[in-house]
């Protein structure tokens, strides 16, 4: 069974999404929605990591297969600075979020192939959440784009 590996790549993901949000917010701390709401939405990604460790003792945990080491999204090592520079990050979180979005997807219908309730109950929770940031950062960059790109030098 394969939905190992798609369980290994979603703690990962998900594990990078955090870490890159706290990245984010320690970077742009002089936008307190951004450090705060970054804060908030880094703990949801660790309790989605850890709402999935029954998931993976039942099912296992395979981070070796080289087919989705190919499609692992690096997180965010350093912030920019400027308007721009926090859009370009926001940016980038997006991208990552998209990453788990899109793999909870799959572990959904894996989870519904298989009937569990349990996974599907963990995936209904945590997809949630994940759409939830997703319409965040979008809702975020729509108001940073005019100031970045209109009115900043």
């Amino acid at each position: 069974m394969n939905l190992k590996i798609y369980l290994g790549m979603l703690r990962k993901a998900e594990q990078t999404l955090a870490e890159s949000f706290r990245q984010v917010a320690a970077g742009h701390a002089a936008e307190p929605d951004v450090h705060f709401l970054c804060h908030t939405l880094a703990t949801q990604c660790e309790e989605h990591s850890r709402l999935l460790l029954p998931v993976v003792q039942r099912y296992g945990e395979d981070p070796s297969d080289n087919e989705p080491e190919r499609i692992h999204a690096e997180g965010l090592s350093a912030t920019r600075q400027g308007p721009v520079g926090l859009l370009r990050d926001l940016q980038d979180l997006y991208l990552l979020a998209s990453l788990v979005d899109v793999t909870w997807a799959m572990v959904k219908q894996a989870g519904s192939a298989l009937r569990d309730r349990e996974l599907l109950d963990v995936v209904s929770r945590c997809d949630g959440e994940t759409a939830v940031q997703l319409r965040w950062l979008q809702t975020r960059m729509k108001q940073a784009a005019p100031q970045a790109l209109v009115v900043a030098r």
